[in-house]
């Protein structure tokens, strides 16, 4: 028998992990390659084409939808494939890296669908990487289970029948994955790594389950990106043998471009789309790179204080669920990211009532499902849509054809009465360097201040400090923000946390690296794309 041929593909600056070989086979590698060779380019073709986007809105300040596609939106005959039956009730789905006791536990949670990520909750370590892969394909050859070490509680699936069905979210196109390289030395996107691992690993075994390999797709900033994807689709299941339609995709209208092209992005991926999704850090944070110049209008106030009911979002929501209803589309609702207190009773009874206020006003408002981050919160979002769904799978036949939103209203962020506050200021460095620290040491999804954060979190932290030093904002308390005062209010917090944890786990963290990046990206004069590209290179493993 001759030796398998070598792999197209190197792996570089990365330490060996166990059982990698079952995930990094030279099949396995030769697809992602065929990949790499096919849609590179394109991507970067793309990439380069947001950016002249982006340099359109600096000069206009402001977007409306495509006279280019018009025919598209008025064309009412076409509609998305029909669901299959493992996506056709999708009211409440959980979000969460892969590792393994997130596998288990949201897998068994009691949601319709987990969203595993290998974006916005994951840092792409090689090791995030390559064993999350290995865990769903031990998910699904029912070859998983945990231990605690430190509590000693054991973790295995329930029955098939009790599972959430999987719905993989790969990294977005702008990241690639430094430690795979084709001959020129040249990274693989992170997505074709993704994407081409778990597809070529676990496509027709998800089929022998009655399922699919069903993908959400982050930080699309247009329709030729979804084009894109769609063409990824056809030469997978070409090039594994699966039927053209296989693939199930929901598209996060996580960019404030997208939301202007939703009927498109619908239509190009038709017989592999599956919905949409609202999101909400990723589509403030959206809004501020793009109209980072656009004057005191586009200026948002603290976080917090942007929910979705002011009326720029809710124009985006109603349009997202009268977009995907027309198309015969789900439309999936935001993410509810509190964490229940183990010690206080009360902080949960306020947040869940909250919770419940969101799911109800999303399932009232024509959604046909909802987010949450923790397992807690399954029972409650599921009430929500238990009580306007019934016995329905979804309300995809409540058109919504009442709603009525114009290229204007999806922008009009000066609509919202609430400034930003010096303790949104300070709220923002917390958070940012509390959530990049645990980034660096290998955590996507951390718990900070009893809530569930990933990177969008950190994304429209630094962009707020950003955009409120560049529009010179005076806070309710006289001081105006400047460089100086981040700094200052970013130097109280590292002494803050070296005193609350102590020096020696102070000195075990990345603390100093992650309060230096936080400044570097929110005070740097050229505003970074992704705060997530400056922080890969300082990611270890």
């Amino acid at each position: 028998m001759s030796a398998p041929a070598p792999s197209p593909l190197a792996i570089v600056d990365a330490e060996p992990l166990p059982r990698q070989e079952e995930v990094l086979t030279d099949a396995a590698l030769a697809f992602v390659a065929e990949l790499h060779r096919r849609f590179t380019p394109r991507r970067d073709e793309l990439l380069a084409r947001r950016a002249e986007r982006r340099a359109e809105i600096a000069r206009t300040s402001t977007l409306d939808f495509l006279p280019e596609t018009a025919a598209i939106r008025a064309d009412d005959s076409w509609k998305v494939a029909p669901a299959p039956a493992a996506l056709n009730d999708r009211r409440v789905e959980i979000t969460g890296p892969t590792d393994r006791k997130m596998t288990i536990n949201a897998l068994n949670s009691g949601a319709k669908v987990w969203l595993a990520d290998f974006e916005d909750a994951s840092a792409p370590t090689w090791e995030n990487v390559v064993l999350g892969q290995l865990n769903l394909i031990a998910a699904y050859t029912r070859d998983i289970d945990f231990t605690d070490p430190g509590s000693g509680k054991s973790y295995a699936l329930r029955p098939d029948e009790e599972l959430a069905t999987v719905v993989m979210r790969p990294r977005g196109w702008h990241l690639n994955e430094r430690h795979l390289v084709d001959a020129e030395g040249r990274q693989v996107p992170g997505a074709l790594v993704d994407f081409g691992l778990y597809f070529f690993h676990n496509a027709q075994r998800l089929l022998d389950l009655g399922k699919g390999p069903y993908f959400y797709l982050p930080k699309t900033e247009s329709h030729l990106e979804a084009r894109l994807w769609n063409d990824v689709f056809v030469f997978a299941q070409d090039y594994v043998g699966v039927p053209r339609g296989t693939i199930r995709a929901t598209v996060l209208i996580e960019t404030i471009t997208a939301a202007y092209e939703m009927e498109e992005i619908l239509y190009e991926l038709r017989d592999h789309a599956s919905g949409l999704n609202a999101g909400r850090w990723d589509y403030l944070f959206s809004i501020v790179k793009n109209f980072r110049d656009g004057g005191p209008r586009f200026v948002l106030p603290d976080r917090n204080a942007v929910t979705m009911t002011a009326p720029f979002m809710r124009a985006y929501t109603e349009l997202l669920v009268r977009t995907c209803h027309k198309r015969g589309a789900h439309a999936i609702g935001g993410m509810a990211a509190f964490i229940p207190s183990r010690r206080d009773a009360e902080v949960n009874k306020v947040a869940f009532e909250k919770v419940r206020a969101d799911k109800d006003r999303e399932a009232n408002d024509g959604f046909d499902g909802s987010w949450v981050a923790h397992p807690d919160l399954v029972p409650i979002a599921m009430e929500s849509f238990d009580r306007v769904l019934g016995d329905k799978p979804n309300q995809k036949d409540r058109l919504r054809e009442d709603v009525h939103v114009t290229a204007a209203d999806l922008i009009a962020v000066d609509s919202l009465e609430a400034k930003p506050t010096y303790a949104g200021l300070v709220n923002a460095v917390q958070v940012g360097i509390r959530y990049i620290e645990a980034w660096l040491r290998g955590l996507g999804a951390v718990a900070i201040f009893n809530l569930m954060e990933d990177a969008a979190t950190a994304e429209i932290s630094r962009s707020q400090i950003w955009q409120w030093i560049n529009a010179g904002v005076v806070f309710e308390n006289g001081d105006r923000a400047t460089p100086e005062l981040a700094r200052r209010v970013a130097a109280e917090e590292l002494a803050g946390i070296r005193e609350e944890i102590g020096e020696e786990a102070f000195a075990a963290g990345h603390w100093q690296e992650a309060h230096d990046l936080l400044l570097r990206v929110s005070l740097d004069e050229d505003y970074a794309d992704f705060l997530t590209l400056p922080a890969y290179e300082q990611l270890k493993g």
